[in-house]
């Protein structure tokens, strides 16, 4: 089973969004060396928590600082963008990074109402739910098949990473997005950190899968949220910090990830026990071992062929020991250190240490 990493740039109390993409870059350097199997950052608006806005942004830095992890988005939120766009800059992505850029695509907005609105271009009238088309547009850039009287025909030839592209999955969490990566014949990376109940739409999935020319077979990937720590207590304490922050938010309160004292404190005063599950989602909690054994179930339970692992805690150190912790218990073969990615002409860009 292929292990790996779902990056969503927490930004923790006291610190800034500076320190958090920064951290960003650092635990994906670790993640490569450590041997997990890809890197995703994830696409959030507007709020106090997550630094990452922009997984087109921050994926070439990643790959530059790294060596030989695939990176990509976890995903691109489709409904935001053009296809064209979205497909012109993915692909100069791929040519400079050959063979290691995933495009994962999402239709959630990923905020809230009024961000989504001051996200468009034309502020008239509220965008078209028109993710079908806009979808079936991206990948005929990708597979140059748009019809010869099509408008943007030509467009398909003047993306500037061909011939390299980047690998296209779909992101979900509901049973409409299971049914599209089938019929379209995509692999399919569902969110178990949002719904823990899809087991049943990754079933879906398989089912509606039809062969399509880059995938012969249905690919499930699985995202589920885990925290691991030496002891069972301290895994407990640490993720507290998101327990309270997610506490918050299902009341629309969003703060940036809390100390974990903060987070006891505020728990306690909730008459929430101090057990590491965060309310009506699945939270992974404990030993390397134990986390092991939960992941693994999940998968089974899924039919997931990887799990794609996101962690947050309020110390960047810590969610550096969960992953450490995690690639041992898997028993991922480590890689060699490196000083740079493997783009043509680009090496790993200045940054600061993390703070």
């Amino acid at each position: 089973m292929l292990v790996s990493v779902l990056d969503q740039s927490p930004i923790s109390d006291g610190s800034t969004g500076v320190d958090a993409l920064r951290n960003t870059i650092d635990l994906a350097r670790l993640a490569d060396e450590l041997g997990f199997h890809r890197y995703w950052v994830a696409e959030h608006h507007g709020g106090p928590m997550l630094a990452g806005p922009s997984p087109e942004a921050l994926i070439g830095p990643i790959a530059a600082a790294t060596q030989t992890i695939r990176v990509g988005s976890g995903g691109v939120m489709l409904p935001h963008y053009s296809p064209f766009k979205v497909a012109e800059t993915f692909t100069v992505l791929a040519g400079l990074f050959p063979g290691r850029i995933d495009l994962d695509i999402g239709r959630a907005a990923g905020t809230d109402p009024l961000t989504t609105f001051a996200l468009q271009r034309d502020r008239r009238q509220a965008s078209p739910d028109d993710f079908p088309q806009q979808l079936a547009e991206l990948l005929a850039y990708f597979d140059d098949s748009l019809p010869a009287d099509h408008p943007f025909h030509r467009l398909a030839g003047m993306l500037p990473g061909r011939p390299e592209l980047p690998k296209t999955w779909l992101l979900g969490s509901s049973a409409q997005s299971a049914i599209w990566a089938g019929q379209l014949g995509l692999p399919y990376a569902f969110a178990d950190f949002i719904n823990a109940e899809g087991s049943q739409i990754a079933k879906l999935y398989r089912e509606r899968f039809e062969p399509s020319r880059d995938l012969q077979a249905p690919r499930t990937a699985v995202a589920v949220w885990a925290l691991a720590a030496p002891t069972e207590d301290e895994a407990i304490h640490l993720s507290t910090s998101s327990r309270m922050a997610f506490t918050l938010l299902r009341r629309n309160q969003l703060i940036p990830v809390p100390p974990p004292e903060k987070a006891v404190e505020f728990l306690q005063r909730e008459g929430n026990p101090l057990n590491g599950a965060r309310p009506g989602r699945r939270s992974i909690v404990g030993t390397p071992e134990q986390v092991r054994a939960e992941v693994e179930a999940v998968a089974v339970e899924y039919g997931a062929e990887e799990v794609i692992v996101v962690t947050i805690t309020y110390d960047h150190q810590a969610r550096r020991r969960s992953y450490e912790l995690i690639a041992d218990a898997f028993g991922l073969e480590p890689r060699v250190p490196g000083n740079g990615g493997t783009a043509v002409g680009l090496t790993g860009p200045a940054l600061a240490s993390p703070r």
